[in-house]
Order: structure tokens, then C-alpha cells, then sequence
């Protein structure tokens, strides 16, 4: 599974409220690319492919616009407060390194998802402990790998935990139970 998704800009020409209302009735959202040093270049994209791609942990736009294919990675994303349609999306270009580097994330935190499931685990817990082992400094590779066992730990830590305290609830009961002399 990879991050990266393959998606194509079309050019945005009008500005303001009512043409990003247009735009968003027609199933495009209205975004924006930027990056260090290029030229802010004001787009839309297809709102239903947009929804999906954004779906993904650690998501790549390879956007096409005009020819050419620019790598980028969602900043800013701008939904309404009571549909949770798209509003606006920021864009960021990013290189082909980073866009490996989220690539590599991604698939890190959908295989301790995917193991997670199958071992009858939260798979968010499972996705939290990825995301903490790697910024402790682990790879990806190392952090799925350590994932599924720190939250098999942490599941039986809470379980031992909940056993002593029904415990601890069950004593008085049992002693309020017994016959007054």
C-alpha cells in the first residue's frame, strides 16, 4: 500500500468567495501550491479524489497540472464545520526523498494496522505506537515491527489492571454479603 496518489490540478483563474463556491458545487475544491522558493500556483482539484486521497496516513499528491507533475504533501486542509465537506486545501512541494520517507511511514503504519486487526488489537493504538517509536529515532521497518508488541503489552497492562480493581470491588461485596452475627 502506498501513500502516494496520482491526481490532476486544473487551472483556477477566478478568486473570491463566490467562485470557490462555484467551484465546490461543481466537485472541485479550490487549493493552492507553494514551497520553498516556487511560485504560488492557485489550483482545483477533484473533490471526491481529493476526499479519498486524504484518507491515508502520510498522503503524496502527485498532482498534474499544466504538463507537469509536482510531488506535494497537504498543509492546511480547510473542511465545513457541519458537513465536512472540503473547503480549501494547502498544498506543500516536497522532494522525491520526503516523498519516499511519508511513503515508508505510511506503509509502516497500515502493516501494524493490518496486524493489529488480525491479533484482535486496536489498530489506532497499534498506528500511536508507530508514530512514537519513530520519533524516538526508529526506522519505519523497526517501528511496525515493535508496534504490535508494545500494544499487546499495554492491552495486558490494562486488562491486570481492571482484574485487581474488580477485585478490589468484589472483596467488599463478598464480606457485605456474609451473615450479621
Amino acid at each position: 500500500m502506498s501513500a502516494a496518489v496520482a491526481i490532476t490540478a486544473g487551472p483556477r483563474t477566478a478568486f473570491g468567495k463566490g467562485a470557490s463556491r462555484q467551484l465546490r458545487r461543481s466537485g472541485q475544491v479550490p487549493a493552492v501550491i507553494y514551497g520553498s522558493g516556487a511560485e504560488l500556483i492557485h489550483v482545483a482539484l477533484p473533490g471526491h479524489d481529493l476526499s479519498l486521497a486524504l484518507r491515508k496516513p502520510r498522503v503524496v499528491l502527485s498532482v498534474a497540472f499544466e504538463g507537469k507533475t509536482i510531488l506535494v504533501k497537504p498543509r492546511d486542509v480547510q473542511r465545513d464545520p457541519v458537513k465536512q465537506t472540503l473547503e480549501h486545501i494547502d498544498l506543500v512541494i516536497i522532494s522525491e526523498a520526503e516523498a519516499q520517507q511519508r511513503s515508508d511511514v505510511a506503509d509502516a503504519i497500515h502493516a501494524a494496522e493490518e496486524a493489529a486487526v488480525a491479533a484482535g488489537i486496536d489498530p489506532a493504538a497499534a498506528a500511536a505506537a508507530v508514530e512514537e517509536a519513530m520519533s524516538h529515532g526508529e526506522s519505519a521497518e523497526e517501528a511496525a515491527s515493535h508496534a504490535l508488541a508494545d500494544v499487546r503489552e499495554k492491552a495486558e497492562e490494562y486488562t491486570e489492571a481492571n482484574r485487581v480493581e474488580a477485585a478490589a470491588e468484589g472483596a467488599p461485596a463478598a464480606e457485605s454479603t456474609a451473615p450479621n452475627a
